[in-house]
């Protein structure tokens, strides 16, 4: 179930991405296929067969796994900023791009960094499985890795829930407002990712149907906003630029 979920998500993502390549040669929001080549790229790194020939190339020592988190961390602040701009979400916008944001993104790839460097992490592992399985140290020092990694995308997530909320209430076209509810659904997942280190090893699948839900929704309600465009050419009211997104 596990692998079905990882590789359709992947090819939903990729498929996305692709479908966004002739806009972007136009030089049409090519921001918005960078979000999503970026997300591909993300599920890639999460799978383990794709992770393994990634990371022994990289030299065998999970710097795959940070790259997996960085290359997050870029898929969600360009998500934030992109959807924040489009249904005009000033707070948003500034908890993100603010100060503040820039410091949560400054303290937590500080932290992420610090901490994986004082791991043991030779041999190739997705997830650092077999990092965390080599003592109770290295278990300790995973848990507080992953607890940063997931920080910043439940940040801005949380960021973005009110002004999508607020959308979803709106008179906006039924796509947009249809984008805003997965978008806002996004946002609660992708916090949810918080309560991990709580979830007992037996219900261990649910974080990655939390964590493919978070992405399922973002791909989907992005693209959602991206065909409202295409269809309601005329747009909407500038206070609700949401099929610019």
């Amino acid at each position: 179930m596990i692998e079905t979920l990882q590789w359709t998500t992947l090819a939903i993502c990729a498929f996305v991405a692709a479908a966004r390549i002739p806009s972007t040669l136009r030089g049409e929001n090519r921001s918005l296929f960078g979000i999503f080549a970026m997300m591909t790229l993300a599920i890639l790194l999460s799978i383990q067969g794709p992770y393994l020939v990634i990371d022994q190339a990289l030299g065998g020592i999970n710097i795959a796994n940070l790259l997996l988190r960085f290359v997050t961390f870029g898929a969600i602040y360009f998500l934030g900023i992109r959807t924040s701009r489009g249904f005009d979400a000033q707070g948003a916008h500034r908890l993100i791009t603010g100060r503040g944001g820039m410091l949560v993104l400054l303290a937590v790839s500080v932290v992420m960094i610090g901490v994986f460097f004082m791991m043991d992490t030779a041999g190739s592992s997705a997830g650092l499985k077999a990092v965390s399985d080599k003592d109770s140290r290295n278990f300790a020092l995973v848990e507080f890795y992953g607890a940063a990694g997931r920080a910043y995308p439940a940040y801005v997530g949380l960021a973005l829930v009110p002004a999508m909320v607020r959308a979803v209430k709106d008179r906006l076209p039924v796509l947009v407002r249809g984008a805003a509810a997965l978008l806002a659904l996004g946002g609660v997942a992708i916090a949810l990712t918080l309560l991990f280190p709580v979830i007992p090893p037996s219900m261990a699948a649910l974080e990655f149907i939390i964590n493919y839900t978070a992405v399922l929704c973002y791909v989907i309600g992005l693209a959602l906003i991206w065909a409202a465009r295409v269809v309601n050419s005329r747009g909407v009211p500038r206070r609700k630029k949401s099929t610019e997104t």
